[in-house]
């Protein structure tokens, strides 16, 4: 499967998890910041919306700072029934949009990172394509991540998965599968306990710092 067939897939897999939570799982806190989970969904049906006349107006009053533009219309955005949501990004599940800088694989990175941010607070395990996975993995430490990680945050370490057989850098290592690594180069500080190697340490510092 070529990566927008990924996207694609798990744009309709996220869809089905909006679907199928009550109002009270919705309301739930994730992963991502101060976003609740409804307000994740409306974060990943933005990112393929059509750029209307309103959203422009938000992007002029954040003073066009992209990230601060990003929260206010996932906010706004999630206002929307949930089901909605989730026929909105089933609509657009082979949308062709490509991002600028990041690309194909970063928009299929903020899909996987985004959909555990929602899963995980619910205790809803889902198992990632472990070729999708490999793609999220080397876009994070590829150098072109922006937004994502800084590229200071994996310098200077080795990072492996265990269950994929990946692995990159040299330096002290940090290993566990390949969702609690994909999950750790985002900042998600819930999945350390979940990692081992003699780079834990000095990933948890830079992490909070």
């Amino acid at each position: 499967m070529d990566v927008r067939g990924m996207i694609a897939a798990e744009r309709r897999g996220i869809a089905d998890l909006i679907d199928s939570l009550d109002a009270g799982q919705l309301r739930a806190p994730s992963l991502c910041a101060s976003w609740t989970v409804q307000q994740v969904a409306g974060h990943l049906v933005a990112a393929v919306s059509d750029l209307d006349a309103a959203t422009l107006l938000l992007l002029v009053r954040s003073g066009f700072r992209v990230h601060r533009a990003n929260d206010r219309l996932a906010v706004r955005v999630a206002r929307r029934p949930a089901g909605e949501l989730a026929d909105l990004l089933r609509k657009n599940a082979d949308n062709p949009f490509r991002p600028p800088v990041v690309g194909y694989p970063g928009q299929l990175t903020d899909l996987h990172v985004h959909g555990q941010d929602m899963r995980r607070p619910l205790g809803l395990p889902h198992a990632l394509r472990p070729d999708a996975l490999r793609v999220s993995l080397d876009f994070l430490v590829g150098g072109r991540a922006v937004g994502f990680t800084p590229k200071r945050r994996p310098a200077g370490l080795r990072f492996e998965a265990t269950d994929l057989g990946w692995s990159w850098g040299a330096g002290p290592l940090v290993r566990g599968t390949g969702e609690a690594v994909l999950l750790a180069l985002t900042g998600r500080t819930v999945v350390l306990p979940e990692l081992d190697g003699d780079g834990v340490p000095h990933l948890t510092r830079r992490l909070h710092a």
